[in-house]
């Protein structure tokens, strides 16, 4: 299985073996745009594995901070106790570059940026750039690639 994911149409493509499409998926990413280094908030381009799956057997709506699960469960009157929180919630897929000098190493390491494909709370609009780096998406969209996606898969983002 292949991730590609298109900024410009704030799209996910899960692909088979034979690049044939699975399943698409509406996304959120970075509001700055698409950009490599460390401290720019924006989207890094290029191609990338799934370096770490986080959260396996997590309820629905399971907070992390730090990847790491908090034991709280996002709900609007919890949200509204932290209105400044970037949520990630229910599943991570942990993304590394593979391009060193471009998405990998110094100050352009995904990685170390730690730039992820994560859940976001439902009132978050998918179709429309809003995330600080990450790959926002749905739970519920979440939870299904997550069970179809394997560690070291890989993952290419592009412009357009």
């Amino acid at each position: 299985m292949k991730i590609n994911i298109t900024i410009a149409t704030q799209q996910l493509d899960l692909l088979d073996e034979r690049g044939q499409l699975i399943r698409q998926y509406r996304i959120s990413s970075a509001k700055n745009g698409t950009g490599q280094e460390n401290g720019s908030f924006c989207t890094p381009l290029g191609k990338h594995i799934i370096r770490a799956k986080i959260g396996a057997g997590q309820p629905i709506n399971t907070a992390f901070i730090k990847r790491r699960p908090t034991g709280e469960i996002y709900s609007p009157e919890f949200a509204a106790q932290f209105p400044k929180r970037d949520w990630i919630l229910t599943r991570i897929l942990w993304l590394s570059g593979c391009e060193p000098g471009f998405n990998r190493l110094g100050t352009v390491d995904t990685m170390r940026r730690y730039i992820y494909i994560h859940g976001t709370p439902d009132s978050v609009e998918m179709g429309k750039p809003g995330s600080i780096g990450c790959i926002r998406m749905r739970n519920s969209d979440l939870l299904e690639l997550f069970d179809r996606i394997s560690v070291g898969a890989p993952v290419e983002i592009i412009a357009s």
